[in-house]
């Protein structure tokens, strides 16, 4: 892709967009709110998986080095 083209290509994926959501329908204010609620539910969103994901692959990463630093002892756990 040219580095010209993506400015039009940008504005035909935007302008898709208004068509699918028909916000080309909306007046000037509608869009505004229209479009500031969809950017805050994605912000909120991208927000919350960034949270979620940081705290499970957290608790992953420390239960498998938990699991391959003391393999002798987890198998001996399970005997006694």
């Amino acid at each position: 892709m040219d580095v010209k083209s993506t400015p039009s290509y940008l504005y035909w994926l935007f302008c898709q967009f208004e068509l699918i959501t028909c916000s080309y329908l909306m007046e000037p204010w509608e869009k505004v709110l229209f479009y500031s609620f969809n950017l805050a539910m994605a912000g909120l969103l991208l927000y919350a998986a960034y949270a979620c994901l940081a705290v499970q692959l957290s608790s992953s990463l420390q239960l498998l080095w938990h699991l391959l630093g003391h393999p002798q002892q987890n198998a001996l756990s399970g005997v006694k």
